[in-house]
């Protein structure tokens, strides 16, 4: 059986920035999605605004890619509210599907 989050968000940090890719269930019509991109950046107040962000919304499920040390800060705020998982980058990049940078 596979896992399905309704409400998740991927992210993808940087030196300066992280990019948010969000998926919530649409309001228009039921089974249909949308996603949000937004960018955050990598300071203390604003990885904790995302965090309140992320609540606000309800997202289950926070998923973070990363290269060297700038995943940490992002990481360790918002595991204090949210089920977050990091993950290496050279795996997701095997996966199938299309994908961008951003």
């Amino acid at each position: 059986m596979d896992v399905l989050h309704e409400r998740c968000v991927g992210l993808d940090v940087s030196k300066k920035d992280a990019k948010a890719c969000g998926r919530t269930p649409s309001m228009k019509r039921r089974g249909l999605f949308t996603t949000e991109t937004t960018t955050w950046g990598s300071t203390t107040n604003a990885v904790l605004a995302l965090r309140d962000h992320l609540l606000a919304a309800r997202v289950t499920l926070v998923v973070i890619e990363a290269t060297s040390d700038y995943w940490k800060p992002f990481y360790y705020l918002l595991a204090e509210g949210l089920n977050v998982i990091l993950v290496n980058a050279r795996q997701v990049k095997n996966l199938p599907g299309r994908k961008t940078d951003v």
